[in-house]
């Protein structure tokens, strides 16, 4: 078993900023896709907002078993249908990843519901991450806390809806704490926010990061067929329920018709 993990990129700074171009020469989504790929039975490519679609294609979504999505400088440019596409595919099964500033992306904000606002602070601190679900499988070979140099902070109160389950906090150097990584279940596809992986430091380069998105790409992936139509609100005929009725009453409705949306 292979999982398929499509990376997707906003790919804005890399092109204008020389500091993120320098961490990132190939772009953070190509550094995120080479870390996964060393890993068997991951099999990591990248797509970027500047392709034909965003690279969202339909055939791309429905050979996708994960997928990883960063965006910062760019969230209003991603199109509605795109975002709508891509969280039909959520619905359907497909996991998902929403990494770092992603926490205002579109597609993240449509599946959360909430407007996903927090505090936030471009200082260089030191962030430390606690785990705060030792048997979680997110979790697996990672230390009880650990250490990333210079990042960006991110404060409480986040607006997010409550999580199923919080697998990490952050303390930051400032003092703020914040809930770093969090579950979630949309439809039939598995979801999980990380925060770190501010682009102007060296986030994805990190081990304790690169195993943290690889054990959250195990943990989303979906292996049964996905759902279709998710989005469908069928009108059941009075003689295809599953006891006899008979119809009385006045209706507002008529048979077969679709209904209001």
């Amino acid at each position: 078993m292979t999982i398929r993990v499509t990376v997707w990129g906003e790919n804005v700074h890399e092109q204008k900023n020389e500091t993120v171009r320098s961490i990132y020469p190939d772009g953070m989504h190509n550094c995120i896709a080479l870390a996964l790929n060393r890993n068997e039975g991951i099999s990591a490519s990248s797509v970027v907002l500047q392709d034909a679609e965003h690279g969202m294609t339909a055939e791309r979504l429905a050979e996708t078993d994960v997928l990883v999505w960063w965006g910062h400088a760019a969230h209003g440019q991603v199109d509605d249908a795109i975002v709508e596409r891509v969280c039909e595919a959520v619905w359907s099964g497909m996991g998902m990843i929403f990494l770092h500033s992603a926490h205002f992306s579109k597609p993240f904000k449509r599946l959360m519901g909430a407007p996903c606002n927090l505090t936030w602070r471009e200082a260089g601190e030191r962030e430390r991450l606690w785990v705060t679900s030792r048997n979680h499988p997110i979790t697996a070979g990672l230390p009880d806390h650990f250490e990333l140099e210079n990042e960006e902070m991110y404060g409480e109160p986040f607006g997010v809806p409550e999580p199923l389950e919080t697998v990490f906090v952050s303390w930051f150097q400032g003092g703020e704490v914040f809930r770093s990584g969090l579950t979630y279940k949309r439809g039939a596809g598995n979801v999980f926010y990380f925060r770190p992986g501010h682009e102007t430091y060296p986030t994805y380069h990190d081990a304790n990061v690169q195993t943290v998105i690889k054990n959250a790409v195990k943990w989303a992936y979906n292996p049964l067929a996905r759902v279709a139509k998710p989005t469908d609100a069928p009108n059941v005929p009075v003689d295809k329920a599953p006891e006899k009725i008979e119809e009385r009453g006045p209706k507002l409705h008529q048979a077969g018709e679709q209904g209001l949306r």
